[in-house]
């Protein structure tokens, strides 16, 4: 299906089956709106694209300042998902490094079922990436 991204992610946070964590009708209403107001949005990508490393300003609702998380529990308290620290650190995700390897086969692994968390910590373990990558000096050739 050529499903745009955006829509996509809304449908699959709302039906996530913790019901805490779906969002609720006036945000629903709120992202739909913008979706509307700027179909660009819309032509971003389809579900059977993989996104690319850009962001949807839909999809980093709240993303997390990585500059001042030092520790795996520090980065799991700015994604919300307190839940799953015995699950990373019982797993041997004890270090933020260790923690930018991590795959949908570890998350599914260790516990983390919902598509929602699972699309929420793979795209900060690649905002991670990018971050190191961006902090780590060239070198000159």
């Amino acid at each position: 299906m050529d499903c745009p991204v955006v829509l996509h992610q809304l449908m699959l946070d709302c039906w996530q089956k913790d019901r805490n964590a779906r969002p609720k009708f006036p945000d629903i209403v709120s992202m739909l709106d913008k979706m509307i107001r700027n179909p660009a949005s819309l032509k971003a990508g389809t579900n059977n694209v993989a996104p690319g490393p850009s962001h949807h300003p839909l999809l980093d609702r709240g993303a997390p300042d990585l500059s001042r998380v030092s520790s795996v529990e520090d980065w799991l308290a700015a994604l919300k998902m307190t839940q799953y620290r015995d699950s990373f650190l019982g797993s041997g995700f004890t270090s933020l490094p260790l923690v930018t390897q991590i795959t949908a086969e570890d998350l599914q692994r260790i516990g983390v079922s919902l598509a929602g968390h699972q699309k929420k910590i793979l795209t900060s373990v690649q905002s991670m990436r990018h971050h190191v990558d961006d902090q780590s000096p060239t070198e000159s050739v």
